[in-house]
C-alpha cells in the first residue's frame, strides 16, 4: 500500500514540476505598496516611472470606478481572509512545506544558482512583496535560478525559483511582478498537492481490480491503462488550475499596487514572438500557451473585479539597475565558459578542415583506410 502511494507521488510530482526562494508569513492587512518598495521614496530630482498611469503600448483595459463582487473569492480587499485552497486534499500544510523542501533539494542540486546578492535580494523583494499581498498560508523562499530559458515555477510549500531569462525578458518590473504573481497563486490554491491528492485516490481505486486478479494479464494491463490515465486527468486540472491561478494572479499583482494590464501584455508579446518564428515559445508556456482565451479572459477580470486607480507601479529605476547587472553576470559567465584557454575535442577531420594549406601527409579527410595492389603480385 505504502510502495502504490510513493509510485503515485513521484509520478504526480514529476508532472507537476514539468508543468509547472528568504522566508516572508503571509499577512492579512499588507502594508500600502508605497511604503514597501523603498525605490518609490526616491527623491523628485531623480525622476522615474515607479508610480505611473498605464503605458499605452498595448490598449489597456477599460476599469470601473466601482465594482460589485459577487463572493469572497472576487473581492480584492478580502485578500488574506480567504481561503482559495480549499478542496480535497490529503496534504497538510506541514506536509506540503516538508515535500517543496525535499524537491527545492532535487532543484538545486540540478541546477546553477545566481548568488549575486542584489539581484537576489531585489527579486526576493519583489516576490515578497506580492507573497505578502495574496492568500498564501505558506512563508516563501525564493531563489533565481542561472538560465537563458524564460521560466518560473513554484513548488509546494512555497518554495520558488525564477530564471535569470525571465528577468531579463521581461521590459517592467509590472511584467516580472505579473508572472511571479502567477506562479504564487499556484502555491495559494494548493494546485500541486491538490494534484498529488487527485493521484493517490485513482491509485487506491485500482487496488480492489489488482488484488482480485494480480499475476493476469487482463490485471496487469488494467493496472496499466489507469497509470496512462493519470496524467490525462492532471492535464485537465492542471488548465484549469492555469486558468485560477491567471485570476487569482492578477489580484495579487493589483493588490500589491502593480498595473494588471502588463500581465496581458507580457503574454501578447509571447504571443506575438511566437508568430514571428514559431517554435520559439518559451517552455513555461508551452503545455499552456498564451491563448487568445486567457487573454481575453484576463482582460474581463481586470474590467469585472478590479476598480480603477489613478496610479499604478509600472517599473522603477531599480529594476534597470537590477536587469542591465544580471545581464553583465550572464555574459561574463558565458565568455569564462568559452575562454580560449579552456580544453576543447575536435575530430581530426574538423581540424583538417580548418587547416586547408596543411602538408601534413597523414591529414586525410577521413580515417579510413587506403587500399593498394602489392609490388610482387602477379596481374
Amino acid at each position: 500500500m505504502q510502495a502504490i502511494f510513493r509510485h503515485s507521488l513521484s509520478l504526480v510530482l514529476a508532472s507537476s514540476l514539468v508543468a509547472t526562494s528568504a522566508f516572508a508569513t503571509p499577512q492579512s492587512q499588507p502594508a500600502p505598496p508605497a511604503a514597501q518598495d523603498p525605490v518609490k521614496t526616491a527623491p523628485p530630482a531623480q525622476p522615474q516611472a515607479q508610480q505611473q498611469p498605464p503605458q499605452s503600448g498595448s490598449q489597456p483595459v477599460q476599469q470601473q470606478e466601482t465594482v460589485t463582487p459577487k463572493n469572497s473569492k472576487e473581492d480584492v480587499e478580502a485578500i488574506g481572509n480567504r481561503n482559495v485552497g480549499k478542496g480535497v486534499n490529503l496534504f497538510s500544510l506541514e506536509r506540503e512545506i516538508s515535500l517543496g523542501k525535499s524537491l527545492a533539494q532535487e532543484v538545486e542540486r540540478s541546477s546553477k544558482l545566481i548568488d549575486d546578492p542584489i539581484v537576489t535580494e531585489y527579486v526576493n523583494r519583489v516576490g515578497q512583496n506580492l507573497v505578502r499581498n495574496s492568500d498564501a498560508k505558506v512563508p516563501f523562499t525564493i531563489k533565481v535560478i542561472d538560465s537563458d530559458e524564460v521560466n518560473a515555477f513554484a513548488l509546494p510549500g512555497g518554495f520558488f525559483y525564477v530564471n535569470s531569462g525571465l528577468i531579463l525578458r521581461a521590459q517592467e518590473e509590472s511584467e516580472l511582478a505579473g508572472v511571479m504573481a502567477h506562479e504564487i497563486a499556484h502555491v495559494a490554491a494548493r494546485h500541486g498537492t491538490k494534484n498529488a491528492t487527485k493521484g493517490e485516490l485513482m491509485q487506491l481505486a485500482s487496488i480492489p481490480a489488482m488484488i482480485f486478479i494480480p499475476y493476469s494479464m487482463a490485471g496487469y494491463a488494467m493496472y496499466q491503462g489507469l497509470n496512462l490515465a493519470i496524467p490525462l486527468t492532471f492535464l485537465k486540472f492542471s488548465r484549469d488550475a492555469e486558468r485560477e491561478a491567471d485570476f487569482l494572479g492578477l489580484q495579487y499583482m493589483y493588490k500589491a499596487g502593480y498595473d494588471p494590464n502588463s500581465y496581458v501584455t507580457f503574454f501578447e508579446r509571447i504571443q506575438a514572438d511566437e508568430k514571428r518564428r514559431p517554435g520559439t515559445i518559451p517552455k513555461v508556456f508551452s503545455t499552456h500557451p498564451p491563448t487568445p482565451d486567457r487573454i481575453e479572459n484576463s482582460q474581463k477580470e481586470i474590467a469585472r473585479i478590479l476598480p480603477a486607480r489613478n496610479e499604478y507601479i509600472v517599473t522603477s529605476s531599480e529594476f534597470d539597475s537590477v536587469k542591465g547587472r544580471l545581464r553583465n553576470i550572464m555574459f561574463k559567465t558565458k565568455a569564462q565558459e568559452n575562454a580560449p584557454g579552456k580544453p576543447s575535442l575536435r575530430t581530426k577531420t574538423e581540424q583538417s578542415k580548418k587547416q586547408p594549406g596543411s602538408t601534413d601527409p597523414n591529414s586525410t579527410d577521413d580515417d579510413r583506410p587506403t587500399l593498394k595492389r602489392r609490388p610482387d603480385s602477379q596481374p
